[in-house]
């Protein structure tokens, strides 16, 4: 945890907090700090700053809090995710919130397997608790934006060209001809597909709506591992 993430519901008093939960844990357990200890720490979609801690035990511990800094700038990539397996997923959300990508979009496609959709990764509260823990790793407090879309050809049709405006709209294909490019210095909306990735007809859909269809070689990688793998060569 590279920073605490705090909540409104935590302050005691307009510059102190209270925290008993998962937080306390870490900080007992991990940064073994004590009183008059100071703790990186930031509101949930406002500023960063110092956390000096006043009192701990292990019930609670309360913190003075100053918050001054901007969170860091969010990465200009914005993520067109077919649904991965669920226990992928929970990962995928976490990096990804990390790499500091603040617009998800999770799709059905003709290969996600139907059972996905019931998982319990997809609740608003494991979504929320998956961002969170991206946002502590990152030292971030930008919540990303996640959106459920479970019909493929209404989203692509209706929706993607509105989507993807001022853009570079790529789609990741193995089989694609143009290799995936380098240090793209625009606003990028990226297409992911689903193990096996997206059908023939899938990607014609998405060409045909202004994505690119672009590869990054011979060898077909996992989603998880894809992801952290095409943003390192578009972003600068």
């Amino acid at each position: 945890m590279n920073l605490i993430i705090l909540f409104e519901k935590d302050f005691i008093s307009e510059n102190k907090v209270c925290l008993k939960d998962r937080r306390l844990n870490h900080v007992l357990s991990v940064h073994r700090a004590s009183v008059g200890d100071t703790l990186r720490v930031g509101l949930l979609n406002g500023k960063i700053g110092q956390g000096l801690i006043t009192f701990l035990n292990d019930k609670e511990m309360e913190m003075e809090i100053e918050l001054k800094e901007e969170s860091p700038p969010s990465l200009n990539v914005q993520l067109i995710l077919a649904m991965p397996r669920p226990k992928a997923l929970k990962r995928i959300i976490q990096d990804v919130t990390t790499m500091g990508i603040k617009k998800i979009y999770i799709i059905k496609t003709w290969r996600v397997e139907k059972s996905f959709w019931s998982s319990p990764v997809l609740k608003e509260e494991a979504l929320f608790e998956n961002m969170v823990l991206g946002l502590e790793q990152g030292k971030d407090t930008v919540l990303p934006s996640i959106e459920i879309i479970k019909l493929f050809k209404p989203f692509v049709e209706d929706r993607v060209s509105h989507i993807i405006k001022g853009t570079k709209a790529l789609v990741a294909h193995p089989v694609a001809e143009r290799k995936c490019p380098k240090n793209i210095n625009e606003p990028i909306t990226l297409a992911i597909g689903p193990e096996g990735g997206f059908i023939p007809y899938e990607i014609d859909m998405l060409k045909a709506h202004g994505f690119e269809a672009v590869s990054l070689g011979e060898r077909i990688l996992r989603v998880e591992t894809s992801i952290p793998v095409i943003l390192g060569r578009l972003c600068k």
